[in-house]
């Protein structure tokens, strides 16, 4: 496995090693001693999967408490997946880091707790495997507005089409007002 920290260093993108042959493929996604060298976690509590149509912008999302770190991966299809530090003292707060993420490149993103997270579908449909740090907890769970000025992701959007946004994900917070987090190492 190669891990490669983005321009957020916190950030890291997770690329494994792929054995393929006539019959296919075989790769880890996973692996506790190689994650642990890299200093990333290995207590991984819940596993989620998400299935999407293009142009389905889903996030920003975060938990202000029981914060969770997650590693996303794409089962089927490809997005633009996104994560923004939260890290009130970080010298990266405010900013957004961003990935494309495939079931052809294999490629995963761990985001670290202190970060909201989202992503963009750009294929036909995308399946989106993600673990968490911690437990889904809805009553501490927070939106960050999507297309916050202040922020300003260079989200890859289909031209003349607004995303598909769910309620909650239409009236996130932007930054300015939005709940955000003690730096967290």
């Amino acid at each position: 496995m190669e891990f490669t920290p983005t321009k957020i260093p916190a950030v890291i993108l997770v690329t494994p090693r792929l054995f393929g042959d006539a019959r296919g493929f075989f790769m880890e996604t996973f692996h506790a001693k190689r994650f642990a060298e890299a200093g990333l976690p290995t207590d991984f509590v819940q596993d989620n999967h998400s299935g999407s149509v293009r142009g389905t912008l889903r996030g920003l999302h975060y938990q202000i408490r029981q914060a969770q770190g997650k590693l996303v991966r794409v089962g089927a299809g490809e997005i633009f997946d996104v994560a923004v530090d939260l890290r009130r003292g970080s010298p990266t707060f405010g900013q957004w880091a961003g990935e494309v993420l495939s079931a052809d490149n294999r490629k995963q993103l761990w985001v670290p707790p202190g970060f909201a997270h989202g992503f963009y579908v750009l294929s036909e449909w995308a399946e989106v495997l993600y673990k968490t740090t911690d437990f889904y907890t809805p009553e501490w769970e927070r939106t960050l507005l999507w297309n916050d000025p202040q922020i300003a992701i260079a989200w890859p959007l289909a031209a003349g089409r607004s995303p598909i946004l769910s309620q909650k994900d239409q009236i996130g917070l932007p930054l300015s007002q939005a709940e955000t987090y003690e730096e967290i190492a």
